[in-house]
């Protein structure tokens, strides 16, 4: 049933995309102006794509059931259900590698108006000039499906291998890198705009490859009646509601980047858009109606029937099925023609204009809002705030400066990726190591001060003994885990974190990434992950997987300061302007002064990373005097408990040493000797003399 299932799907997939391409193939050609490359580069390659895309999304899936959908065994080994999710994870993720290298020559074909025989020989014939890769290399989309075959490729051997919970986690992420390809390349990555509409594009493609591929695995795992089935699908559910709002959200804000509201019913590509949005919607209301009714009747009975999941099947995969299959076809539908005659320079490059020079007016008020790090801004302070307000409702209370750290760390977030530096980042350096250094120094100090794991495992409900471990018990086991152990080792943190300017800008790396978009992401992932796990070593309130002492912890502090000074002085006396060809690529006439703009950003590099060490300090100091505290209210209040039973064992003992022995001599040189020492003694432990008990403090 499970493979008739997957046939079922990447057939009506299939032909969607087909029935799309077959409408919109001779506009596309007619619009290029290329010779027809034949019927099999035209329709292979959205049939291969889309066959592809749902070998990933089951693949992805299918790493998310085995990881949170179904629990592990209590030694940390995958359950029969999560072993066999990751069996099914390995075998989708190699087709899926199969499928983006079909993708390569057929790509070529269409770009080339070539047939496929003669791209083929092209490719494979010329062996001595770098093979395929010297022979594909000059259409950008081939670069893009060699990677995600990669990424593909590492997933699936992983997932075959892989016998622990712990190792989901990376398949998960190897899969998720096998989908950016896809999200960088076609019409979302070209023309003004292209920021949107990539970083929607993303969205829009995790959120629906989650929401498909766990359908399908959940699916499966109820036909083969799993011990978790309800707990599976419950989970699910959950997971499902807020990828159909991703996925509708994206996706309209993708489509309008592209045309406008009028052009989503007058053109062919605005009528798939819609259509493709119909089908989602469909997939979202049918599913709500038979997950509720199928979960209510699945916890009515130990045994349930076959057919519960059979109705569940029916409709939505097939839904998903064709959305795809619109997906697929949409990608080689020409969108509408847009008026590219004013899109200047820097608008083709970084995807929207920028027409007066950065000032303070600009840089507080000019904003672009991002959709991943602006986003991610908004939902981290949403959640934390529903996590304090559960504790209130339960009469718990939370410590305000810790809800305000976090609220300001977020607002931070925003303000570096979405206001003017945000905006300015891409084009000038000094603005782009402001907006580095709040990322990296300032935002990471005050979400640590925020104690989201602690929270998180206050406001999070136990899953209780004998029952599947739950959110809770997964942030447990990642503070715990040999990675969180490595990661928080203080050599590995101090050269994560320091070491990251220098490799970056010294290094040569920024010049080659700066144009790249996923680069960019990736870059501010990085300050943010890098910069949060030092921080939470020195200045953590979180539980940690390592214990640094106060003293170690003022030595890493110290120690990493001449370390950012240096940084900052070295590029302000770096002579060769780093990017060069990129900043003179986007063609900014108030933009003269390279060299000097770079001196600038070290500047602030220098002087900006100070400041959030210095209040990192001053934490630690804090949180120092509060332990010191603490452990003499601990001991304050074991002293009142047991009646100061250890202050009397002390003066017991400095009077047992004051007494003179009973069977000591009595003669006079012996008096005299004992007299002598016992003088002696007195004078040697005055200082310990018997101390008189004080009330206890409050």
């Amino acid at each position: 049933m499970r493979r008739l299932l997957i046939a079922g799907l990447l057939v009506v997939g299939a032909v969607a995309a087909v029935i799309v391409t077959a409408v919109s193939a001779a506009t596309a050609l007619k619009l290029t102006g290329l010779p027809d490359p034949g019927w099999v580069p035209t329709y292979g390659l959205p049939v291969v794509t889309v066959i592809g895309q749902l070998l990933a999304a089951i693949g992805f899936g299918s790493a998310i059931f085995a990881a949170f959908f179904v629990p592990p065994q209590a030694s940390g080994e995958l359950d029969i259900g999560g072993y066999r999710a990751l069996r099914w994870s390995s075998a989708a993720f190699f087709g899926w590698s199969l499928a983006a290298l079909a993708l390569i020559p057929l790509s070529v074909a269409n770009a080339s108006g070539s047939p496929l025989g003669t791209t083929l020989s092209e490719c494979f014939g010329s062996i001595g000039q770098g093979g395929i890769l010297g022979a594909c290399g000059q259409v950008a989309e081939t670069r893009y499906w060699l990677w995600t075959a990669i990424f593909a490729i590492f997933a699936a051997v992983l997932a075959k291998a892989a016998m622990r919970w712990g190792w989901t986690i990376l398949v998960i992420g190897l899969g998720f890198l096998s989908l950016m390809p896809s999200a960088l390349a076609g019409h979302s990555s070209a023309g003004g705009n292209h920021d949107l509409g990539t970083n929607s594009l993303i969205l829009h493609i995790v959120a629906a490859a989650a929401w498909t591929g766990g359908l399908v695995v959940v699916l499966a795992y109820g036909f083969g009646n799993g011990r978790w089935r309800t707990l599976a699908v419950r989970r699910y559910s959950r997971m499902a509601f807020w990828c159909l709002i991703v996925v509708a959200a994206s996706g309209v804000l993708n489509a309008l980047v592209r045309m406008t509201f009028a052009e989503l019913f007058t053109t062919t590509y605005g009528l798939v858009v819609l259509a493709k949005f119909v089908t989602l919607l469909i997939a979202g209301a049918f599913g709500a109606v038979h997950r509720g009714r199928t979960i209510a009747e699945l916890e009515k009975t130990d045994a349930p029937q076959k057919s519960l999941f059979v109705r569940l099947a029916a409709v939505e995969t097939a839904v998903f099925a064709i959305a795809f299959g619109l997906g697929s076809g949409l990608s080689r539908t020409p969108p509408p023609v847009l008026e590219t005659a004013d899109v200047s320079p820097v608008e083709l490059e970084i995807g929207y204009r920028l027409d007066s020079p950065p000032s303070l007016k600009t840089l507080a008020l000019d904003w672009r809002f991002d959709l991943i790090f602006g986003t991610a801004a908004i939902v981290l302070a949403i959640v934390y705030l529903i996590g304090v307000q559960r504790m209130r409702r339960r009469g718990d209370t939370w410590p305000i400066g810790r809800t305000v750290a976090w609220l300001l760390g977020c607002l931070a977030l925003l303000v570096a990726t979405s206001s003017g530096l945000g905006r300015y980042s891409p084009a000038v350096f000094s603005v782009h190591m402001m907006s580095h250094m709040i990322m990296s120094m300032l935002v990471p100090v005050l979400l640590v001060l925020g104690a989201p794991m602690t929270l998180a495992l206050r406001a999070i409900a136990p899953a209780g003994r004998g029952q599947p471990p739950g959110p809770r018990e997964w942030i447990l086991t990642g503070i715990h885990s040999k990675y969180s152990r490595f990661v928080t080792h203080p050599l590995i943190a101090i050269a994560v974190f320091v070491g990251s300017f220098y490799v970056l800008y010294l290094g040569g790396l920024f010049e080659n990434i700066v144009d790249n978009h996923s680069a960019h992401l990736a870059m501010n992932l990085h300050f943010l992950i890098s910069g949060y796990i030092f921080y939470w070593v020195v200045i953590g309130i979180d539980p940690a997987p390592r214990q640094v002492t106060p003293v170690a912890k003022l030595g890493i502090v110290w120690g990493s300061l001449p370390f950012h000074a240096f940084f900052g002085v070295a590029l302000m006396l770096t002579t060769a302007v780093i990017a060069e060809d990129w900043y003179k690529s986007l063609v900014l006439p108030w933009q003269n002064d390279l060299a000097g703009d770079q001196q600038t950003g070290g500047g602030i590099a220098w002087a900006t990373g100070e400041f959030p060490l210095m209040l990192v300090m001053i934490a630690l100091l804090v949180q120092w005097q509060r332990q010191d505290r603490r452990q003499a209210r601990n001991f304050d209040r074991k002293a009142a408990r047991d009646h100061d039973a250890e202050l009397d064992s002390y003066n017991a003992m400095l009077a047992q040493m004051h007494t003179p022995d009973a069977g000591s001599p009595r003669g006079s040189e012996s008096s005299e000797t004992t007299q002598d020492t016992a003088a002696d003694d007195t004078a040697d432990v005055s200082a310990d003399a018997p101390v008189e008990k004080s009330p206890p403090v409050a």
